[in-house]
């Protein structure tokens, strides 16, 4: 019977001092990206002419001549006869994988197909050719944000999006000395699918590729590239310059190039084209930032609400009369603002969800309202004197801004549904 009792007190003696444990279940919902490949020769042997497509995902624009070059995300680009902007015509659509940027001299149009940089004949639009391909040139690729190339899968071209559902199992256990302890023992989810030269064009503020004279100037997200078109049919490898991070745009004015990122703007002396330097940077806010400007003023753009991250949604106006100081002489609020134009004394601001903003910035510190057009959503502009031509998540449409305050739609381009 004393054993019996000493065996009894042992075994609560164990249980009071081992303490006890339980287990709970809890969920959380995620997202989990899953990375797509592609074998680099595959997409290399996808360029071809197609029959006229609808727009469905448009991002760059670009004109040269009567004609305008359309970019569709990743996909390749629309070739449009623009001869009546009234009447716009789609005549051939090139399929280049993931393309972004455009920049046409002569009748050679060059572009991004991932890493590789394109030279294509476009003498006969409706049926183009493949004239050099330079491999390897953009590490990081104008149309992505990730890591690229792997030796053994391929290149990484997309990533599937799938809605999650993480489940962690957790050991709540006591003991008679300390607070509860807890333990996550194991976790698993589960996924549902989600859904002076040969004459040049012009492009939009948001370009990555722009022309001067006999170069050809591309901007990754470190990098200025130059390449020499001295013969547009054999673009030849010239120089990269790093810049810093997350570069965004590139805009040509003169013998300068203004070039954007989201951390602020740079300005480079182009004088001698093949030896581009820097002379002026002018830093804000972090934010996405599109910059066009003329003789005396810097017209820049912030926005949120993307990768670029950021708290400000604003135009920036800078005075660079003193070209090597730039300074800031006024800030306006904006909603989403993107791309942006300017012709003689009339800016364009392509507010996203907003619409379009034109104002008169004779007096840039008292900005002029001339119109605003808030029916559509507008990405990016390029104004051509008496008309402008506006991309955006609606499609693209032409306006005639003659008279500013009273802009006449002459044609529009809906996006596929």
């Amino acid at each position: 019977m004393k054993e019996f009792k000493f065996i009894l007190f042992c075994f609560s003696a164990l249980i009071l001092f081992s303490g006890c444990c339980t287990t709970r279940l809890e969920r959380y919902s995620g997202k989990v990206y899953i990375p797509v490949y592609k074998d680099l020769k595959e997409i290399r042997n996808q360029f071809q002419n197609e029959n006229p497509r609808e727009l469905e995902n448009p991002g760059k624009i670009y004109v040269y001549g009567s004609y305008l070059f359309i970019n569709e995300l990743k996909k390749g680009i629309h070739i449009i006869d623009n001869s009546n902007p009234s009447n716009p015509k789609f005549i051939n659509f090139i399929n280049i994988p993931g393309n972004g940027d455009i920049a046409v001299k002569g009748d050679i149009l060059y572009a991004d197909s991932y890493i590789d940089l394109l030279a294509i004949d476009i003498s006969n639009p409706q049926k183009v050719k493949l004239v050099k391909r330079i491999e390897g040139i953009f590490p990081n690729p104008l149309t992505s944000d990730q890591s690229y190339l792997d030796p053994d899968k391929g290149l990484l071209v997309d990533f599937i999006v799938r809605d999650t559902v993480y489940e962690y199992v957790y050991k709540d256990c006591w003991d008679s000395f300390s607070d509860p302890v807890m333990e996550a023992d194991g976790r698993k989810s589960s996924s549902g699918t989600q859904g002076p030269g040969s004459p040049s064009g012009i492009g939009g503020s948001m370009a990555r590729f722009t022309i001067y004279q006999n170069y050809l100037y591309a901007v990754d997200h470190n990098n200025l590239q130059t390449f020499d078109i001295t013969t547009p049919s054999k673009p030849m490898i010239w120089a990269k310059i790093n810049i810093g991070w997350e570069i965004e745009t590139i805009f040509p004015f003169k013998d300068k190039l203004f070039i954007g990122s989201t951390t602020g703007m740079f300005i480079f002396d182009n004088s001698i084209p093949w030896n581009p330097k820097q002379i002026a940077m002018f830093s804000h806010a972090r934010g996405c930032d599109p910059v066009v400007a003329n003789d005396s003023l810097a017209f820049v753009t912030l926005r949120t609400g993307t990768r670029c991250a950021g708290n400000q949604n604003q135009l920036d106006i800078l005075d660079i009369k003193d070209i090597f100081r730039p300074v800031l002489i006024a800030t306006y609020p904006m909603q989403e603002p993107a791309g942006l134009g300017i012709d003689n004394n009339v800016l364009f601001i392509c507010d996203g969800k907003a619409g379009l903003k034109v104002f008169d910035f004779t007096k840039p510190k008292e900005l002029k309202l001339l119109n605003w057009q808030s029916d559509f959503n507008t990405y990016d502009i390029i104004p051509l004197g008496t008309y402008a031509i506006v991309i955006g998540n609606d499609g693209l449409y032409q306006l005639d801004y003659q008279n500013p305050e009273k802009l006449i739609l002459l044609s529009k381009i809906s996006i596929k549904k």
